[in-house]
């Protein structure tokens, strides 16, 4: 595991979001801008492009990544441009491709200022969501940092009063 450098001299706290199409993710960078923002902190956004089944058709792969990545980008976009509304801060962007479970925990092994990972959790019947879900499976003492679930209800106003 590597060691977390963010309190040290020459670093800055970073708090990794994970950027997907749930409902809640406003909620979770949000929370993560307003934390940051209060703590002299960085936002890092993560989008992971999950591998798809056309690795057989090669010329359909290369066009289908490329998608992808503007996807992402386009996606990151909209969300720092929330970020800079709300407080007028950068965020960091990060895409990778691969599977989001050890993309994220990649992520969080390269960047040794990454100290803190905030979820939002879903509100629907269904549960927290696949990623909250598949986060809380792990045992405590196998993921590296800290995680900060913020409830998917929470309004902007309530998220102040505890960022």
């Amino acid at each position: 595991m590597t060691l977390r450098r963010s309190a040290q001299p020459g670093h800055r706290r970073k708090f990794l979001v994970i950027i997907d199409d749930t409902a809640e993710c406003e909620r979770a960078v949000y929370f993560a801008a307003r934390r940051a923002l209060h703590t002299n902190g960085i936002v890092v956004m993560l989008y992971v492009i999950e591998p798809g089944d056309f690795q057989h058709w090669l010329g359909v792969e290369a066009v289908m990544r490329a998608e992808a990545q503007d996807e992402a980008r386009r996606v990151l976009g909209e969300f720092a441009e929330k970020m800079r509304k709300w407080t007028g801060t950068e965020p960091e962007f990060v895409i990778c491709e691969g599977k989001r479970s050890e993309e994220i925990l990649r992520v969080i092994e390269e960047d040794e200022d990454i100290a803190i990972m905030v979820l939002a959790a879903g509100t629907g019947k269904e549960g927290p969501g696949p990623l909250v879900s598949s986060i809380a499976s792990r045992t405590a003492t196998t993921f590296p940092i800290p995680i900060t679930i913020v409830p998917g209800s929470m309004s902007d106003e309530e998220i102040d009063g505890v960022s």
